[in-house]
């Protein structure tokens, strides 16, 4: 029977509730700054099948992908009558979740009336997880093996006892224990409060209820997902772009060419001739290339929307062995979703054409940070600065792109405060600031990247991994393109060089590392873009005065900065 409309909205938003309170529950718990301040994780419910049942809104649309298929491991070793309240699963094995180690599942099983009917589960960024690496961005690494521990659906807790031998083993074989092992917890608090909550919810309704407003719920997601499809016209719709290269073949670069099929209330997203798998880490196993699919996919078809299950049905996903998103073990997993970005602004570029209302330009189309570590010389301990950076979207069919965003892998994730980097690390950051000109010139502006620079105070590493340095993110319907990621280190000496991918690289106090991030493509003619538009951009100062009399033509551009007057 299907429940009563009140019953749904109750118990379908309880639901959603549950995964926003354990990603609360994380954020105040945790010991990382990737965690409380970037949010590089996600929480959940899954089924006893591995269904997603709920996740929580913000965190990286990344994610969508391969919580259900690390649960379903566990279902699959163990059995469902294999669980015991108060056991806790650690799982972050390549071969099954397909990107880098340091996303760590954890999950716990929930019961009701003595049997499990879900499971309460995160993924989280640890910052370490021992290996050749430290921290984003090395290229060195060639195999998984180079890359830190794996660790396969294994019970760090039983019936609530901790396995010693296994605390033991992470603990002296990561670079940072106290940090991952605080997240650790962190993890278990907030799959118990996941837990605890929807037995709150069983005890209020029965168990049939609820599975029938999950299942409508999902019903509902499909039919919904299934309208929009049903909307573009059917075809075959392909498109093609470019990454830099690997990290270690420096002159080859790297195909990104996706086929999209829209037939009737389905799509099909072929990765068919996609570049084949490489020998540096820039590859993910299967759940990467389905993460670029299901996002591109929820983007076009109902984007504020509750995730579930129910919204990826009409999506199939073809994607062979041996290419980069989905490469065949031991391969280096450690850069798995440098080509995200770029994978999905390839399918939307592909539809372009059959949804011209909808698609923008292309967006920055890499996923932007940095990663320095080393000794600090006041304390003696080791430390790894991680942030991520925002860079310009692209101009859209009825505005300007967002300015300073994170990538649409990364979703609601957010850069740490300055000032949070500065108290805890050796480093000033000269400037965080938006980087005038970098957007695609268009009836509507792509939108502007930063420029951000750190100035070391002592001697330290630091890995440079850029992608989109040679190809920017191109315009639509006549717009032009965005410009390219770049990276300057200026030696205290006053030497300057530009880096794009290079690891271990060292630095020496008053050395400066500067960010300049791409900016989106523009959408459509630039000279039909709006005067008032443009007088805005030249007083705030967006576009100079001479790269507006070359985009969008000798308008006697003479605004004052100073004054936001125009002449």
């Amino acid at each position: 029977m299907k429940p009563d409309p009140i019953t749904l909205e109750v118990v379908g938003n309880s639901l959603v509730a549950y995964a926003e309170e354990m990603a609360e529950a994380l954020c105040k718990s945790a010991y990382n700054m990737m965690i409380y301040e970037v949010r590089d994780f996600c929480c959940g419910l899954i089924d006893t099948e591995g269904r997603m049942i709920c996740q929580n809104a913000g965190g990286l649309p990344i994610f969508l992908a391969d919580l259900g298929i690390a649960v379903k491991d566990g279902i699959d070793r163990y059995g469902l009558d294999g669980f015991a309240p108060g056991d806790v699963v650690i799982m972050n094995h390549a071969q099954v979740c397909g990107q880098h180690l340091n996303n760590v599942v954890v999950y716990t099983p929930c019961f009701h009336e003595g049997k499990v009917v879900a499971f309460a589960a995160s993924r989280a960024h640890w910052v370490d997880v021992g290996g050749l690496r430290t921290g984003f961005g090395n290229v060195q690494t060639t195999e998984i093996f180079h890359e830190g521990l794996q660790l396969r659906s294994i019970k760090i807790y039983e019936a609530g006892e901790r396995n010693d031998g296994v605390w033991q083993v992470i603990t002296d074989n990561i670079r940072f224990p106290e940090s991952s092992l605080g997240d650790l917890r962190a993890q278990i608090a907030c799959c118990q409060l996941g837990g605890r909550r929807l037995g709150e919810l069983l005890s209020r309704y029965s168990l049939a209820t609820a599975r029938a407003c999950i299942a409508e719920q999902w019903d509902q997601a499909e039919h919904e997902a299934r309208a929009v499809v049903a909307s573009i016209p059917d075809g075959r719709y392909t498109a093609e772009s470019w990454l830099d290269n690997d990290g270690r073949r420096i002159d080859t670069r790297l195909r990104v060419k996706v086929t999209v099929i829209v037939d009737g209330t389905n799509m099909i997203i072929d990765y068919s001739e996609m570049n084949e798998q490489v020998p540096s880490p820039l590859n993910s196993g299967y759940s990467g290339g389905l993460a670029a699919a299901r996002v591109a996919f929820k983007a076009l078809t109902m984007p504020d929307a509750p995730v579930n299950e129910g919204c990826f049905r009409p999506l199939e996903l073809i994607s062979p062995e041996g290419t980069m998103l989905n490469a065949r073990p031991p391969a280096a997993l450690g850069l798995w979703s440098i080509s995200l970005p770029t994978v999905i602004d390839t399918i939307l570029k592909a539809l372009a054409p059959a949804m011209p209302e909808r698609i923008p330009a292309a967006h920055k189309g890499d996923m932007g940070g940095c990663s320095f570590y080393g000794y600090r010389k006041d304390t003696g301990t080791r430390f790894v600065l991680m942030n991520i950076f925002g860079g310009g979207w692209g101009g859209r069919p009825h505005e300007d792109g967002e300015d300073a965003s994170v990538s649409i892998c990364q979703g609601d994730v957010r850069n740490t405060p300055v000032e949070l980097q500065e108290v805890h690390f050796p480093f000033i950051l000269e400037c965080h600031r938006l980087r005038p000109d970098s957007g695609g010139p268009g009836k509507y502006r792509g939108g502007l990247g930063l420029e951000i620079r750190y100035r070391a105070l002592q001697e330290c590493t630091v890995n440079i991994n850029l992608e989109r340095t040679l190809d920017p993110p191109w315009g639509v319907n006549g717009g032009a393109s965005g410009v390219v990621n770049r990276c300057v280190i200026r030696r205290a000496n006053g030497e300057e060089r530009d880096v794009k991918k290079e690891s271990n690289v060292p630095l020496e106090a008053g050395d400066t590392v500067t960010f300049l991030t791409a900016g989106g493509g523009g959408y459509g003619d630039p000279l039909e873009r709006a005067r008032e538009l443009i007088e805005r951009d030249i007083a705030l100062g967006y576009v100079g005065r001479e790269g507006a009399a070359r985009d969008y033509g000798d308008g006697n551009w003479t605004t004052s900065r100073r004054s936001g007057t125009a002449g």
